[in-house]
């Protein structure tokens, strides 16, 4: 299969020249180990995977480092964190940078052994699966932050996508784009093991019952996340949901996308939005076997909803920037009507709110974004130019402050 070259990969020879460690965390299959092995080939490599690996490395960490000195890229770290402690005394004898490279799948684990023992000593990236940019060659590498610089800049670069609905529908794990790689078989095998590596130690309940909640999950994309409905849906109790959702998110599955919070907004929906990662994995879950079925069903529109925000965030990742404090949604009661104003993404940068509709229609109309004004009542924000990302084949100003976009400018 060919190298597709990564667009963190500017960022990653950065932060790993100017740390003495650097923790990359993404989710199984999206390019971790390869993108290592490709930036940097002479460092050593221990998988922890391996069980024989993580024994040595728990009962004798100091002849695990001398059977692999440093500079040592270390794969699946989080699966022996007691690690860190040695790595951090290795670390602290020298004033060499890119000493240890680790990766993981998963985050919140190795953010907090992180935070523990190699607070100051690690730079920390996330990976996500491949992104349109790179799937089409665009160099371009800044975080969608939709104000007049970004959008002149994107401009040079732009590409025409023909086949929306089928890269919707393929999904981003690189292993995909091999020519060769059946789509049903690898997403077969991608669950399989997941259940069996990721999720068999973090369960108490049988696999096939964690496989259904999975699939009332990914049918669930895009929408308010409602843990009774999906409780109910699977058989297994309220607390039981939480805690899987919580497997999901911190192992890369999900992403959980916060409501914007202001004071000023009294009547906002305090519930988190469910999006999948990866629009592949929530296609083949759902059975949809097909770019056609998937276009054509009824959860389109939740589908093209999760593929924008999932490039979005991947802008701000492979830009090395945290999302989390810069993308938000709004949903909240309108005093005037008994339905619901809501903005599908809020995007913050230095004080200034970008609200962005995602609507799956060749057609934008202003009224898409009649709810945008909701952000003229928080006192000390400022509301910047909105966006209707869509299936338009041209940039559109639909008012002085509204422009609908193609889906290319991401």
């Amino acid at each position: 299969m060919a190298y597709i070259e990564r667009a963190i990969t500017s960022v990653l020879r950065n932060r790993v020249s100017n740390s003495k460690c650097l923790l990359l965390t993404g989710s199984r299959q999206v390019g971790k180990s390869t993108l290592i092995r490709h930036v940097f080939p002479g460092y050593n490599t221990a998988n922890f995977d391996d069980r024989l690996t993580r024994m040595q490395a728990r009962e004798e960490p100091k002849l695990f480092f001398l059977n692999n000195p440093a500079p040592l890229f270390i794969d699946e770290v989080q699966k022996e964190n007691s690690i860190l402690e040695e790595i951090k005394l290795i670390a602290d004898r020298s004033d060499k940078r890119g000493q240890f490279i680790l990766s993981g799948s998963q985050k919140p684990e190795l953010l907090k052994g992180m935070s523990e023992s190699l607070a100051g000593r690690v730079s920390i990236l996330e990976l996500s699966g491949l992104s349109l940019r790179e799937i089409s060659g665009v160099s371009f590498n800044h975080p969608f932050v939709p104000n007049g610089d970004y959008l002149s800049e994107r401009e040079k670069e732009l590409r025409t996508y023909t086949d929306i609905w089928e890269l919707i529908h393929k999904g981003s794990y690189p292993e995909l784009y091999d020519a060769e790689r059946d789509w049903q078989d690898f997403y077969s095998s991608y669950t399989a093991t997941y259940l069996e590596r990721d999720i068999n130690e973090l369960i108490a309940a049988d696999s096939l019952t964690f496989a259904k909640f999975m699939t009332a999950a990914a049918a669930r994309t895009g929408e308010i996340l409602n843990y009774a409905h999906i409780a109910g849906d699977v058989g297994v109790s309220e607390p039981t949901v939480k805690k899987w959702i919580s497997i999901l998110e911190r192992t890369g599955i999900i992403y959980i996308l916060q409501p914007y919070s202001s004071s000023a907004l009294s009547r906002a929906i305090k519930a988190p939005k469910l999006y999948f990662r990866d629009t592949g994995l929530a296609c083949y879950l759902t059975r949809r076997l097909t770019a056609d079925a998937l276009k054509n069903s009824a959860v389109a529109g939740n589908m093209f909803e999760t593929f924008v925000v999932s490039e979005i965030l991947k802008s701000f990742s492979n830009a090395g920037d945290d999302y989390r404090f810069s993308v938000f949604y709004y949903r909240g009661k309108d005093r005037r009507s008994s339905s619901d104003n809501e903005i599908d993404l809020i995007i913050q940068e230095n004080g200034i709110l970008y609200p962005v509709e995602i609507k799956m229609t060749g057609n934008p109309k202003a009224g898409m974004a009649a709810a945008n004004t909701v952000l003229d009542r928080i006192p000390d924000r400022k509301r910047g130019t909105g966006i209707i990302l869509c299936l338009t084949d041209r940039k559109l100003y639909l008012r002085e402050n509204l422009i609908a976009l193609p889906v290319e400018y991401i």
